[in-house]
């Protein structure tokens, strides 16, 4: 089961994803197949520089949160982000390698953690 400290890291970076305009948030538990992982996020970004404005304003959210990113990737193409701060591991993805790659389908079998986020954003 995902710990208190995942959850709050997950309410940080939902946050940040829906500062920036990310989409179709998920948050899946895969802390019982994934001993190292307690929480996917998964994000849609609507281009290329959203995709990146998302996954910045995550890692910078969650840095002055005092959480350090081990690993990013996939930040030059901005099609699929993947940031990893240890127990949660975010992807911000492009509208089609979301669908392509469907990782909601292949972790089908963990939970869903709700997502909430605060306030609603300004319409653009």
């Amino acid at each position: 089961m995902a710990t208190a400290e995942s959850i709050d890291m997950l309410k940080i970076a939902a946050e940040a994803a829906d500062a920036k305009g990310g989409e179709d948030l998920v948050a899946l538990d895969v802390s019982e197949p994934l001993p190292l992982v307690d929480v996917f996020l998964l994000v849609t970004g609507r281009s290329e520089r959203n995709v990146a404005a998302i996954a910045d304003e995550i890692e910078d959210k969650l840095h002055e949160a005092g959480h350090k990113r081990l690993r990013r990737e996939g930040r030059a193409e901005s099609r699929w982000v993947l940031l990893d701060f240890g127990d949660l591991v975010v992807h911000v993805f492009h509208q089609e390698e979301r669908a392509f790659y469907a990782l909601e389908r292949l972790w089908k079998d963990c939970p869903v953690i709700p997502v909430e986020v605060s306030a609603t954003r300004p319409a653009e």
